[in-house]
């Protein structure tokens, strides 16, 4: 988080960073300390952590390694919901975006659960991958559809839907920012359960645990958390894939340890991220979604191979 309030165009050493605080001055060093880098590097922190932690809650709760708000839609969702409220009601304010943003996420996880679950053998990791590529196909040319139909809102909305931190102020974020909180307290609540749930659905509920309740519960956690990130944030993809499965070679299944490790590596992630895009093109800023994309899409493939060859 220093390194990330530190670096960009103009360096600024940490004295000048401390002093923004303890003695604030009408400088170029201080504002862009108290009104760029700050908001950019808790917002990176609280969007990265919260996708971290979605994505570890959508793979016990799908049985999917591959699982992910970005590779089972929800993102896509979340985008298509915001960009409809923008492009076709003028909806500039954060809480009805942030409304939107929940509404999409919620409405995809729905739709994959439905798809995922139809047929003889119930819902399978292969069939909950590919109605998540399905509805992600669909919400995106959905997406790209507004925008075409609405050239005056397409140069606004094209930089935020790479997903990045760039440019946003904390105000704007603040309404969300109680939801997120919101979603990780109810996730770490949810931490024993899910260990349980990874042994099966009869097993669960041989213990006495309602299945149905808690699932849902998974699901408001899940729209809290991708809902509210892709509201400030935009699409940010592969956190949610890439962290939970590196956090389990350090801590394991356990997800009283998992989750939290998950926050903590998510917000270091979108923050390299980040930092890595204005250090490659410092006068225009790489977006943190690309760079996330670039050492996600390595990864997505190798996991996929690997279960490929298991599964074989």
């Amino acid at each position: 988080m220093v390194l990330s309030v530190s670096v960009g165009v103009t360096d600024i050493p940490l004295s000048e960073i401390i002093k923004s605080f303890t003695h604030f001055q009408n400088n170029n060093d201080h504002l862009i300390v108290q009104t760029t880098r700050v908001p950019r590097t808790v917002i990176a922190v609280a969007v990265g952590a919260s996708l971290a932690v979605a994505g570890a809650i959508m793979q016990v709760l799908t049985r999917n390694p591959l699982a992910s708000p970005a590779t089972l839609g929800v993102n896509q969702g979340a985008s298509l919901f915001i960009v409809l409220s923008i492009a076709v009601f003028s909806v500039t304010a954060m809480m009805p975006l942030m409304i939107a943003g929940f509404a999409g996420a919620a409405l995809s996880i729905f739709l994959v659960y439905i798809l995922g679950s139809v047929g003889r053998d119930g819902m399978t990791p292969l069939k909950l991958t590919l109605a998540g590529a399905a509805i992600m196909a669909l919400f995106s040319s959905l997406t790209q559809g507004l925008l075409t139909m609405n050239e005056k809102s397409l140069e606004e909305l094209l930089f935020w839907l790479t997903g990045s931190v760039e440019g946003r102020s904390l105000s704007l974020a603040m309404p969300v920012f109680p939801f997120l909180a919101a979603g990780h307290l109810l996730a770490l609540g949810l931490a024993r359960v899910m260990n349980v749930l990874m042994m099966g659905d009869d097993v669960a509920r041989g213990l006495g645990i309602k299945i149905g309740i808690v699932k849902l519960l998974g699901v408001i956690v899940i729209a809290f958390l991708a809902g509210g990130s892709v509201a400030i944030a935009g699409p940010v993809v592969f956190v949610g894939l890439v962290v939970p499965h590196f956090v389990r070679t350090l801590v394991g299944n356990d997800h009283r340890w998992l989750l939290p490790y998950s926050m903590v590596y998510g917000a270091v992630l979108l923050l390299v991220a980040d930092i890595c895009g204005r250090l490659i093109m410092q006068q225009q800023p790489i977006p943190a979604g690309v760079m996330t994309t670039l050492i996600g899409t390595p990864f997505f493939i190798y996991l996929a191979r690997r279960k490929g060859r298991i599964q074989g």
